[in-house]
């Protein structure tokens, strides 16, 4: 199936994939009602006791727990008894469906959505129970109501979270699936419309369709979810539909799931692109019994005709230990040549393989020692904190400031950061509420005053570590920075092209003060620089410090260059991505914290040169090579970025500086503050605030998961 980041372009999201953007969610709880995202119009997520009518019941929204396939899920209760179900809705936004195609759709899902065995029988059967479908004829809307078989999550979710499944795992996963097609293939079935079908196609086997639920002795059960029979609706016309799916493609499909989990990833690390099976590289060397089987499956060599055929060989695998039956096919003149190597040749082989292989062995784990010690040095979780009292606590910070905004995304499970943190240890009852107060101007911090003449605060969490007095205590808890960027486009004439990608502090400050206007003078093409600045005097003061030195003729320039461009950073980036689909090629350059401007592109971040002595620093990198981003990059593409935590931590990163907690060094509020900046260090913290745009203190491993609370 065509991924979702195609299929809403009508719509002016600054991520480019409003179905997984967090603005319609943050729209939906800061505006009661509201039904559109503020920012492009796309519809909103449901509110919370929101209802929903059916021809079996009423549902109520209970939360959102986040995007799988081509809907936004929620958990919710049946009205009339009370039962726990998931709720799963899917989108005809009305740019990109018009009125026949939205009203055809509907119908038709109502007449599909949702199959059960037509006998009622579900054991064995592993597909999600579901309960009616529903089609909004008043909004755009659709709904499929389930059971809930919570605690589950998706086989993608649980790869990121686990890695590698081992060999018995995978197996487990293959002879349960394959149950499940083997009745959905060739069993009577029942549709909505009470239509009874003899066999059906999944048609969109994957990672993201497939749960698992997980139990305490180590076993787990597989359910399928998401059929192709109702999930393609939600495709636009615009976008190439799908063909009428075919029972091997549902083989093939899961042989590929399998290999992923096997594996322990989906992408190939040297170039970026998904794993190839046919590549014999990829795979593990641990079972060619097992390889043998899914190179079957997959249809790279003597494909199984049926469901039925492949679990029946599937069953005749040798267990997991025993000596593997499959080798490559040589013949017997091969075999027998195979061993008149000499065998003092052989020897030195051994020797020089096996020197070679301790001495890379050993500098690889010196080199992860090397990279990881201080994060091996952290706590685990937040309840591994000792010392945290029962109480209330209330904390501050800049209302247009980091943390303000980091509080309000959501790092995992659909809970945002502010959720996870109130009550962070729960056996333990202690809560720590926030309220965010306003500083007027750049030249002093509220958050900080509030803390030294109100009791009423036990902390604040600044970046303003030149405001903090002696009579505070600080301790950094992440790394923050300002990101400068300019428009990006393929047009002739593109700034970061034209730029090498860079700038220098130097050309910064000469750009804001007045003294450059033209790229030309840059090496552009003769294009009259806009220079923005951002709203949040957090932002400024540190802009102030960094780049104009706190000189007071520069900071006057500065303010009479930016005084009819101060935006709030969500509000430039809307203009440029506005500019550009109006194919204009704009010459703004702006500036902004991290956790509003890194994770976007319709601007692009440069890197920061501090002299010409030194090189310049990029802060931003692609996680799959550890490669820089350049110009050349296509930040809409699904590679995402990631922090350079080195150059934040040794400081090459000119425009970086640490987050503190500060709190009174002499009352009852130093071990609250304390103790409040200990669990933000765990790694459970640090991992979640990597999560929401911050840069964590030290490197963490990359396969390094956030654990969910208790």
């Amino acid at each position: 199936m065509s991924s979702s980041e195609s299929f809403y372009t009508q719509y002016a999201c600054l991520y480019n994939n409003p179905l997984t953007c967090d603005r319609p969610f943050q729209t939906a709880q800061e505006i009661k009602g509201a039904k559109f995202c503020l920012e492009c119009g796309f519809p909103a997520t449901l509110a919370q006791q929101a209802e929903i009518k059916g021809n079996r019941g009423s549902y109520q929204v209970s939360s959102f727990l986040g995007v799988r396939g081509l809907g936004r899920l929620y958990s919710g209760i049946q009205l009339h008894d009370q039962r726990a179900v998931v709720i799963k809705e899917y989108l005809l936004p009305e740019r990109s469906f018009n009125h026949q195609e939205s009203s055809k759709r509907k119908e038709t899902f109502k007449r599909v959505g949702g199959v059960n065995l037509a006998d009622g029988r579900n054991q064995n059967f592993r597909l999600i129970n579901y309960q009616e479908a529903i089609a909004d004829e008043k909004t755009e809307r659709c709904y499929l109501i389930t059971n809930d078989i919570e605690p589950s999550q998706t086989l993608s979710k649980y790869l990121i979270a686990e890695g590698a499944m081992a060999e018995s795992g995978v197996r487990e996963v293959l002879n349960q699936v394959l149950q499940t097609l083997e009745s959905l293939h060739s069993q009577k079935l029942l549709l909505p419309s009470n239509q009874v079908q003899k066999g059906l196609v999944h048609g969109n086997i994957s990672l993201d369709s497939i749960l698992i639920k997980l139990e305490k002795n180590q076993s787990f059960y597989i359910y399928l979810c998401d059929l192709s029979l109702w999930e393609n609706l939600f495709i636009p016309a615009s976008i190439p539909q799908p063909p009428p799916p075919k029972p091997e493609q549902d083989l093939k499909s899961l042989g590929l799931v399998a290999f992923y989990l096997w594996v322990g990833r989906t992408i190939n690390s040297d170039n970026g692109q998904p794993l190839d099976p046919r590549d014999s590289q990829q795979w593990p060397n641990t079972n060619n019994d097992l390889k043998h089987f899914l190179y079957r499956l997959i249809g790279l060599e003597n494909p199984f005709e049926s469901a039925e055929i492949a679990r029946q060989a599937l069953s005749k695998l040798p267990k997991e230990g025993d000596i593997n039956s499959f080798k490559p096919s040589v013949s017997p003149e091969q075999e027998k040549n195979r061993f008149r190597i000499p065998l003092i040749l052989l020897a030195f082989l051994a020797l020089l393989f096996l020197g070679g292989g301790i001495w890379f062995l050993f500098g690889m784990l010196s080199k992860s020692q090397e990279d990881y010690t201080d994060w091996n040095k952290l706590l685990t979780q937040f309840s591994d904190v000792t010392g945290v009292t029962r109480g209330k606590f209330i904390y501050t910070g800049e209302k247009n400031g980091t943390w303000t905004l980091v509080l309000t995304q959501s790092p995992e499970s659909g809970k945002r950061l502010n959720e996870l943190l109130t009550k962070p240890i729960p056996n333990v009852e202690a809560t720590f509420n926030y309220e965010a107060v306003t500083t007027d101007t750049q030249n002093s911090s509220k958050p900080i005053e509030k803390v030294l003449t109100d009791n009423k605060y036990s902390l604040a969490i600044t970046s303003l570590e030149d405001k903090v007095t002696d009579d505070l205590n600080k301790k950094p808890i992440a790394y923050d920075g300002l990101l400068v960027f300019v428009a990006s486009t393929k047009k002739e004439g593109n700034l970061p092209t034209a730029l090498g990608g860079q700038i220098s502090l130097e050309n910064l400050q000469k750009i804001y003060t007045g003294k450059i206007k033209n790229w030309q003078e840059l090496g552009g093409s003769n294009l009259p620089i806009t220079p923005y600045a951002p709203t949040e005097p957090e932002a400024i003061s540190l802009f102030e410090k960094i780049v104009l030195k706190n000189d007071p003729q520069n900071i006057a320039d500065f303010e009479k260059t930016v005084t009819n461009n101060k935006k709030e950073t969500k509000d430039t980036l809307q203009q440029i991505s506005s500019e550009l689909r109006a194919n204009k090629n704009p010459g703004i350059i702006s500036f902004g914290i991290l956790s509003k401007t890194w994770d976007q592109c319709n601007a692009y971040p440069l890197a920061i040169q501090v002299d010409d002595q030194k090189r310049p620093i990029q802060p931003l990198f692609h996680k799959l090579n550890r490669r820089s981003v350049t110009p050349e990059d296509n930040l809409c593409g699904k590679s995402r970025t990631y922090f350079d935590v080195k150059a934040f931590k040794t400081g090459s990163y000119a425009l970086g500086y640490p987050l503190f907690v500060v709190y009174p060094k002499n009352d009852s509020r130093l071990e609250v503050g304390s103790l409040f900046a200990d669990i933000l260090t765990t790694r459970q913290g640090q991992c979640l605030l990597s999560k929401v745009g911050l840069v964590p203190l030290q490197s963490m491993p990359e396969n390094y998961v956030c654990k969910s609370l208790p």
